[in-house]
């Protein structure tokens, strides 16, 4: 007997036949929680259409946004890493320099070289978290100081777009000193009077936000990007505080005076162009 009284009721079961969507057409924005058409998101430069929020853009990508068509032309691509320290653990460095570059179809973590922007010759650097978290290994410091040091030779501004989380642990002192070889660097080329303007996106943390990425004549980050020298637990645990909301994105650090400027993706080439214009003398 039926506890309330009464048979119980007898529900139909219908079957919904599922239909075939390709497997990569969405994806879901972690800022709104909406759910995107990928093409969409894509061509707008990957800024999700609904909320702004700025994913990873690839490495060729960035090189597109910030030079006119056709005028890159890649510097230093002759230098490689190598594996001084002879680096073993669960993977050997040599393994993971290998993985990564099959998985990203570059040679390391930056890409630098000349071109034009708008017309205008200039020096532009990439770094790729894709690649080894942009850790700035020898390789790394090696390529930026090249492309600071021909610019400064060429008479041109540098432009840096920066990513990181810190230097490459596998080739341990070496990794460090490079942080000292690019400020140096930009030393020298701030004595010349050529502009240099980093660009911090998502994250730009460790020795490359204690050097070259805070050394800029005008430093400018993209929305909600993550900041910073070391991270937030690290942070807390030492100061045994609590610390803001956001106190390592880049709104919080324009408020303080840290970054000049949050620039969305979508006006960084205009911006940076007209930057450029009010900063070189010609």
């Amino acid at each position: 007997m039926a506890l309330f009284g009464g048979n119980k009721k007898n529900y139909s079961t219908i079957t919904v036949k599922k239909r075939d969507v390709p497997d990569g057409l969405w994806m879901k924005c972690p800022s709104c929680s909406e759910i995107v058409y990928k093409e969409e998101v894509s061509a707008n430069l990957e800024v999700c259409t609904k909320c702004g929020h700025h994913f990873t853009l690839p490495r060729q990508a960035r090189l597109d946004l910030l030079s006119d068509k056709g005028s890159f032309e890649e510097w230093a691509a002759d230098i490689k890493s190598t594996d001084p320290l002879g680096f073993t653990g669960r993977q050997s460095y040599v393994e993971k320099l290998e993985a990564n570059q099959k998985k990203t179809g570059w040679d390391d973590a930056v890409t630098v070289g000349g071109c034009t922007l708008n017309g205008r010759k200039i020096g532009l650097g990439v770094m790729d978290f894709s690649f080894l978290g942009a850790s700035m290994g020898s390789v790394v410091g090696e390529r930026i100081t090249c492309l600071i040091e021909r610019c400064t030779k060429e008479g041109r501004p540098v432009l840096l777009v920066c990513a990181s989380g810190g230097a490459r642990m596998y080739e341990g002192l070496l990794s460090l000193m490079q942080m000292a070889k690019t400020s140096a660097a930009l030393a020298r080329h701030a004595e010349a009077g050529l502009p240099f303007i980093p660009i911090l996106t998502h994250p730009t943390m460790a020795g490359v936000m204690a050097s070259f990425a805070t050394l800029g004549d005008l430093i400018v980050a993209e929305p909600e990007a993550l900041i910073g020298f070391a991270g937030a637990r690290v942070i807390k645990d030492t100061s045994q505080q609590e610390l803001p909301e956001g106190f390592q994105r880049s709104e919080f650090l324009q408020e303080h005076g840290l970054i000049d400027k949050v620039i969305p993706r979508s006006e960084m080439r205009e911006k940076m162009s007209l930057i450029l214009d009010y900063l070189c003398d010609d």
